[in-house]
């Protein structure tokens, strides 16, 4: 059976989200430096950035606190890690190259996502056959890994700078339009903070957090019934 993660502060859960939360923010910010070196720019590798070390990337307060809480209390995952360092003016085609770096970030949460699906469903096999409380906490795990990346996905994905969403509309905007885009970012973190603090931001992520969550179980379902 799946368990029903319901939104409120459990301190069991908490801890079963810290290692999916490390692992989605430090793949996602990896992935950023890793694409950006496929498109000619080594800034990120030069610095230490291209690897699932959490200590280069992780922000104590904006990558385990702040989603934590967001998670329990809101119902939503938000937060932040170190900015990995890209210079555009390395990359091979700027226009195109910035926006195959942003949407690595958000692909790569997709990805883990699918991952987490598939412990979960080994593990929802195997608890069938045994009653290990091992199993039981793998199983509350990949549920949380479930929802987190789906959740960064989606949040990336939203179109204000400076998240990837941002980034990538404004390779598409015309070059005028696209400038004053560019200008907004100054002002994009406060516009995300200020949505989330009122409710807006989870009003809109929820129904596609909802939706992908949603195709991740029903692909889960697939599995188990196989076997």
């Amino acid at each position: 059976m799946i368990d029903n993660l319901s939104m409120g502060f459990d301190v069991y859960k908490v801890l079963m989200s810290i290692i999916p939360l490390i692992f989605a923010i430090t793949v996602h910010e990896a992935a950023h430096g890793w694409m950006a070196k496929r498109c000619g720019d080594n800034t990120a590798f030069l610095s230490g950035r291209i690897t699932l070390n959490p200590k280069s990337h992780i922000d104590p307060i904006g990558t385990i606190l702040v989603p934590i809480l967001t998670y329990f209390l809101a119902g939503i995952t938000f937060g932040w890690a170190k900015p990995v360092p890209v210079n555009y003016a390395y990359l091979k085609n700027p226009k195109k190259d910035i926006a195959w770096v942003a949407v690595a970030g958000p692909l790569s949460n997709f990805i883990m996502a699918f991952i987490w699906t598939i412990i979960l469903s080994i593990s929802l096999i195997l608890s069938a056959y045994t009653d290990l409380a091992l199993i039981d906490g793998i199983k509350v795990m990949s549920q949380l890994g479930i929802v987190i990346n789906t959740s960064f996905m989606i949040l990336n994905l939203i179109p204000i700078l400076p998240l990837d969403g941002g980034r990538i509309l404004g390779q598409f905007l015309p070059f005028p339009l696209s400038q004053k885009y560019q200008a907004t970012e100054q002002y994009g973190s406060f516009i995300v903070m200020g949505l989330a603090i009122l409710g807006i931001l989870g009003f809109i992520m929820k129904p596609f957090v909802m939706l992908f969550n949603g195709l991740f179980l029903s692909f889960m379902s697939l599995i188990v019934s196989i076997f």
